[in-house]
C-alpha cells in the first residue's frame, strides 16, 4: 500500500534528504575516483532502510545469513542449476554480505553470478541432449514438483537425472493435453474442404503415440530455447536490480527496490493510465508482436497498427530506429512507451510480410478494468446493486487521474438512482493501493469519525478520520472480501466492521498487510555528481503499520469475516504469513468511535447464511472439492508413467466436472448493467460489450448469491 494521494510530505523528503547527504562522503571513493553505480545504489539503499524502515534492521551477520538465503531461494528457487559444490562454496558469503553492503562491494553477487552462468550454460546443452531422444512413458518412476521438498544435486550426474525426469515431466504432461485434443477431435468435420463427404475428409486423421511424444518433445525444446534466451538476455543492471530487491525484501515483504522500469509498472497498476502506444504486446518466436489495441488509445485512433503486426524497428521521432527483433519483451516495451505528446515510429511486419513505417503520437492510455464499475440485480422482485472495486487506485502523481473513491461515490450515487434496497461491495482480489481512499470510501458509509490508526515506527498513533458528517449510503450493506484481498481492502473491511456498518463476508481471513509504505525516488535525491550514472530508480519501503480502530493491527492476522463461506482457494498457501520475513501482528489503544445506530443482526444473518451454505449443493460440492485440493497440495510427487497420470487427471476431471455441472446447473441471477451506463455507452459496441462481460461470470457466482440472500435477510 503507498502512502495518501498527496505526494510525499516534508517528513519524507527531509528524510531522504538526510540520508542522502549523510551518506555523501561515502560515495567517495579512497582514491579519489568516480564511484561506479552498484556502489552508490547499494549504499544510498541501505542509509534509507537505516534511516526510514519502520522496523530498521542491524547490519550484521543474522542480515548477512537473511540475504544470502534469500537471494538463493531468488536464484535457483527450482533448485534445477546449483550443485551442492557451489552452495557450498556460495556458503562461505554467509556472514560476510553486511561487510560487503557497507563497503559498497558485492563479491557474493559476482561469485554467485560467476557459477551460474556456467551451470545455465551446462544445463543448456543438458536439456538439448536430453530432448534428442524418446521418452518411454511405460516405466514406474516419479518426479518430485515440489522445490521445496528437492535437493540440489550432488553432482553432474544426479543434475542430469533430475532434469531428465523434469523433461520426461513436462513431455508427459503436453502428450496427455494431445490425447485429449484428439479425443475432442474424433468426427469432427475438418472446417474447409469442398470435396465430397469420405472418410479421409470427415475426420482428422489420428496421431499414433509415438507422433504425439514426438511432437510434446519438440514443444518442450521450443520452450526452453525460449526460456534460455531470457535467461542469456539477463544483463548486470537487472542482476544488481534483483540483488537490491533482495536486501530490501530482508526488512519485509513489501519494501522494495524498483528498477526504473519496474516503478512505472508500479505506477500503471496503481492509476489505471500510462503513457504510450495503447497496444497490447506479446514476445512469440523471438519477435514482439501486437496481440491486441486498446480501445480510443493513440494506436486505436492513429488506425494503421493492428493484432498480428510484429514490431521490427523502434525510432524515436526521426531518430535513426533501433531493431528489437530478438529483445525481451520488457525491454522492447520501454522503448515503445514515452511520454504523452512525442512521436514514436514503428516498422512493422505485416503478416502478408510486407513492411510499414507507423508514426504514433504517445498520449494516456486508460486501462478501463482498473476501474469501479456497478450492476444492478434483481431478486423475486427487489432490486440489489453490485459494486465492483478491482484496487484503490489513485492518480499519486497529480496528473488528471481518477480516484478509486470518487468514482465508488459516483457508482453509489447512480445505484440510488436506480433505487436498489441494498449494496454489495466486492472487494474479493483487490490488493490495495491508497490509503487516502480507502479513507475517504468508509466516509461514504458511516458519519464522521475514526477510519484507521496509523503508527511510526515511534512514538504514539495518528488517527486518519472521516471529517464529512453526509453519508452517501445509509441502506443494508455486505462486502465481499477473499484471501487476496489486501491493504486499503483489509482497512475498509475493518472499519465496517468495527462500526457494525454492513456485514464482512468472505474466506477465513484476508490476506494480512498492514502495512504503509512510501516511494523515494532515488534519481531526485543524487546531488549533481551522480548524473552521469543515473537513472538509479526508487526505494518503496515501510514507513508506518496500520490498525483498526478497535487497536488491533490488521497485519500478519488479516481480518475474519462475519460470515465465513466456502472458498476455492482456502487450500493455498497464501497471505502475508506465508511470506518471508513479515512483520508481526501486535496492538494499540483503541480510537473513540461510536457504532452505526442501524447495526445488522450479525448472528442472526450467520445462522441463517450457514443453514443455507449447508442446504447447498453448490457450496456442498466446492467444501468436497477443497478438501481433495488440500490432499493432493501435500502429494506432490507425480507418477510418469502415462497411464497412471492418465488415470489421475480423469478422475480430477471427473471431479471437476460434478461441480461446473452444479454450478451451470444452478438458477442464474438476473443481474445486468446499469441503464444509465448503457445510455452513456450509445452506439460504442466495444464498450457496450465490455458492460456485458463485466456481468456474465456474476451470474452464476455462488458467493455473491449468497451475499444477495445475506441482503435479503435485513430487509
Amino acid at each position: 500500500m503507498s502512502s495518501p494521494r498527496l505526494k510525499i510530505g516534508l517528513y519524507a523528503s527531509v528524510l531522504l534528504a538526510v540520508f542522502v547527504l549523510a551518506s555523501y562522503k561515502l560515495y567517495k571513493r579512497n582514491d579519489g575516483g568516480s564511484p561506479q553505480k552498484d556502489e552508490v545504489l547499494i549504499k544510498a539503499m541501505l542509509q534509507g532502510l537505516s534511516a526510514a524502515h519502520y522496523q530498521p534492521e542491524r547490519i550484521d551477520d543474522a542480515f548477512s545469513k537473511r540475504v544470502f538465503d534469500l537471494y538463493l531461494k531468488r536464484l535457483d528457487g527450482s533448485k534445477k542449476f546449483l550443485l551442492q559444490s557451489d552452495v557450498a562454496a556460495l556458503s562461505q558469503y554467509q556472514k560476510s554480505i553486511d561487510d560487503e553492503v557497507q563497503r559498497g562491494t558485492h563479491e557474493f553477487l559476482d561469485k554467485s553470478t560467476q557459477i551460474m552462468a556456467q551451470r545455465v550454460k551446462d544445463v543448456q546443452g543438458l536439456y538439448r541432449e536430453i530432448l534428442a531422444q524418446p521418452f518411454d512413458f511405460t516405466s514406474e518412476e516419479t518426479f518430485e514438483t515440489e522445490p521445496d521438498k528437492a535437493s540440489f544435486a550432488a553432482n553432474a550426474a544426479a543434475q542430469r537425472e533430475e532434469w531428465r525426469k523434469f523433461l520426461k515431466y513436462q513431455t508427459l504432461v503436453r502428450v496427455s493435453e494431445m490425447m485429449d485434443e484428439q479425443a475432442k477431435k474424433k468426427d469432427k468435420p475438418l472446417a474447409s474442404t469442398t470435396a465430397t463427404p469420405s472418410a479421409a475428409t470427415t475426420s482428422e486423421p489420428a496421431r499414433t503415440p509415438a507422433q504425439m511424444e514426438a511432437e510434446a518433445r519438440k514443444r518442450v525444446l521450443k520452450y526452453f530455447d525460449d526460456y534460455f534466451k531470457d535467461l542469456s538476455q539477463t544483463d548486470a543492471n537487472d542482476r544488481l536490480a534483483m540483488y537490491a530487491n533482495v536486501i530490501a525484501n530482508t526488512y519485509d515483504p513489501h519494501t522494495e527496490y524498483f528498477a526504473p522500469r519496474d516503478k512505472d509498472n508500479f505506477d500503471i497498476a496503481m492509476t489505471g493510465r500510462f503513457e504510450g502506444i495503447g497496444a497490447t504486446l506479446q514476445e512469440k518466436d523471438g519477435q514482439i508482436k501486437v496481440a491486441d489495441i486498446v480501445p480510443g488509445s493513440a494506436s486505436y485512433r492513429q488506425g494503421e497498427l493492428k493484432a498480428g503486426d510484429a514490431i521490427i524497428r523502434v525510432a524515436q521521432g526521426t531518430e535513426e530506429p533501433v531493431s528489437v527483433e530478438g529483445w525481451r519483451l520488457d525491454k522492447a516495451i520501454g522503448l515503445i512507451r514515452g511520454k504523452k505528446g512525442s512521436e514514436v515510429r514503428l516498422t512493422v511486419r505485416k503478416p502478408d510480410n510486407s513492411t510499414k513505417i507507423i508514426p504514433i503520437i504517445r498520449d494516456v492510455v486508460v486501462i478501463e478494468e482498473t476501474f469501479a464499475q456497478s450492476a444492478t440485480i434483481t431478486e423475486n422482485g427487489r432490486k440489489l446493486g453490485y459494486i465492483k472495486l478491482p484496487n484503490f487506485y489513485a492518480d499519486f502523481n497529480d496528473n488528471g487521474g481518477r480516484s478509486s473513491a470518487a468514482d465508488v461515490k459516483k457508482e453509489l450515487e447512480k445505484l440510488k438512482q436506480e433505487n436498489v434496497q441494498g449494496v454489495v461491495l466486492d472487494l474479493r482480489f483487490n490488493g490495495g493501493g491508497s490509503l487516502q481512499d480507502a479513507v475517504e470510501m468508509a466516509g461514504l458509509f458511516i458519519d464522521s469519525g475514526p477510519v484507521v490508526q496509523v503508527r511510526g515506527g515511534q512514538g504514539s498513533a495518528t488517527i486518519l478520520n472521516d471529517r464529512d458528517p453526509r453519508v452517501q449510503y445509509s441502506g443494508p450493506l455486505v462486502v465481499l472480501v477473499n484471501k487476496y484481498s489486501a491493504s486499503a481492502s483489509e482497512i475498509l473491511a475493518a472499519a465496517i466492521q468495527d462500526y457494525k456498518r454492513g456485514v464482512i463476508m468472505g474466506s477465513a481471513s484476508t490476506y494480512g498487510k498492514g502495512t504503509v509504505q512510501r516511494i523515494f525516488d532515488l534519481d531526485d535525491a543524487m546531488p549533481a555528481e551522480f548524473n552521469s550514472i543515473k537513472p538509479f530508480g526508487s526505494l518503496k519501503l515501510t514507513t508506518q503499520k496500520f490498525y483498526r480502530i478497535n487497536g488491533g493491527s490488521t497485519q500478519f492476522k488479516g481480518v475474519i469475516p462475519d460470515i465465513i463461506l466456502p472458498d476455492a482457494y482456502s487450500y493455498l498457501d497464501q497471505g502475508e504469513k506465508e511470506t518471508d520475513y513479515p512483520l508481526k501482528w501486535d496492538e494499540i489503544t483503541p480510537a473513540k468511535y461510536r457504532a452505526w445506530n442501524n447495526a445488522p443482526a450479525i448472528d442472526k444473518l450467520r445462522q441463517s447464511s450457514t443453514a443455507r451454505v449447508n442446504a447447498s449443493p453448490s457450496f456442498k460440492q466446492l467444501s468436497d472439492m477443497v478438501q481433495r485440493m488440500v490432499k493432493r497440495k501435500d502429494d506432490t510427487k507425480v507418477s510418469l508413467k502415462l497411464a497412471n497420470y492418465r488415470a489421475e487427471q480423469v478422475q480430477a476431471k471427473t471431479e471437476s466436472d460434478k461441480y461446473e455441472a452444479i454450478q451451470n446447473a444452478a438458477q442464474p441471477m438476473a443481474i445486468a448493467p446499469l441503464a444509465f451506463d448503457l445510455r452513456q455507452l450509445g452506439t460504442d459496441t466495444l464498450k457496450v460489450n465490455r458492460a456485458s462481460r463485466f456481468v456474465k461470470p456474476l451470474k452464476k457466482d455462488i458467493t455473491l448469491r449468497e451475499a444477495v440472500a445475506v441482503l435479503k435477510d435485513q430487509m
